[in-house]
């Protein structure tokens, strides 16, 4: 086709695009060639195969002798592995980025905390003085086998099939092979998880497929290995949910859900309680949570699990009015 001038097209532009490309995902070399065959269309320059193909060469090679990492094989494809691309940040940019990376690196995610850093060329002075963290967890995720684990189950993910898992339930117990179907990885309390549907499991409260018990968590420090994933795709459903209703009273009357998945449904016009209702996929952190709040929160339905809470308080109660009794006869 006949070559039209562009001014904004040249080789410093021919190379962001391939950065842009590589930014995204690795790409084999025909992809890549495609793709930048039709960026130099868009742009009115040939668009020759071979072409195309030695100016991806050249440039790779210029991207290189400027410190930016690129990998690749005879079979693999085109990998951006470290860039040091100048990033122009604000100031406000910078203080949002090193209080992310503040608090990246006190929740154990160093390594990705000191990539953040690296992005924005930041200091201890970018961290606002305001801002104080203290998560302190009991692991570091940027142990290299504990990464290789992260991203292991990343792939896994994205890949949407079963797979397996190693998994020891507690240090020195016995590893047992976890069958994973639907997962994903959730931060909660300070721990990373592998949140997954279990379509086997048996559950002892609910006699309906599919239920909230069937979703099993799995504290990411304490798998093993990750099995390749299988020929089989997930489920084609969510993950299981069951709607709980509470009343909220005392010091929590006037409670406003701050979780997505709470609604307030009645308030009382003397602003003695409220009642919300709540969507969750997980009851024992649902129950953590009801428990921290004591007697300001009131389960009303399901009743099972109401019923489960009054228990939980009574074994409470128990428990001290026992220590209490044993402290007097001492």
């Amino acid at each position: 086709m006949p070559s039209t001038r562009d001014g904004s097209y040249n080789q410093f532009a021919f190379a962001l695009e391939i950065l842009k490309l590589l930014a995204v995902k690795p790409r084999r070399r025909e992809e890549l060639s495609e793709l930048l065959s039709i960026f130099l269309e868009q742009h009115g320059k040939s668009t020759d195969d071979g072409d195309v193909k030695q100016k991806l060469t050249r440039t790779i090679r210029k991207l290189r002798d400027c410190g930016i990492e690129i990998k690749s094989g005879t079979r693999s494809p085109y990998e951006l592995v470290d860039s040091n691309f100048p990033v122009l940040l604000s100031t406000e940019q910078r203080e949002a980025l090193a209080i992310a990376a503040y608090f990246l690196s006190d929740m154990g995610f160093s390594a990705q905390a000191s990539q953040i850093q690296r992005i924005g060329n930041l200091t201890q002075s970018d961290i606002p003085s305001f801002v104080k963290v203290d998560f302190s967890p009991p692991v570091d995720y940027s142990d290299r086998n504990l990464d290789a684990i992260v991203r292991q189950l990343q792939e896994r993910i994205v890949q949407q099939r079963c797979y397996t898992i190693r998994y020891q339930s507690k240090p020195g117990s016995e590893a047992r092979i976890k069958d994973i179907n639907r997962s994903e990885l959730r931060l909660h309390d300070g721990l990373l998880y592998l949140f997954a549907f279990i379509p086997d499991w048996r559950s002892w409260r609910f006699d309906h497929w599919h239920n909230i018990d069937q979703n099993q968590i799995f504290r990411v420090d304490r798998i093993l290995s990750v099995g390749a994933a299988s020929d089989t795709p997930w489920v084609s459903c969510d993950f299981p949910t069951l709607k709980i209703c509470y009343r909220t009273s005392g010091q929590l009357a006037n409670y406003k859900p701050r979780r997505k998945d709470e609604v307030v449904v009645y308030t009382d016009p003397e602003g003695k309680f409220r009642e919300i209702e709540a969507t969750i996929d997980y009851w024992f952190w649902f129950r953590q949570r009801i428990l921290k709040y004591g007697e300001n929160v009131q389960i009303l339905s399901p009743q099972l699990l109401a019923d489960e809470i009054k228990k939980e308080y009574k074994k409470i109660w128990e428990k001290l009015s026992a220590d209490d009794n044993q402290d007097k006869q001492i």
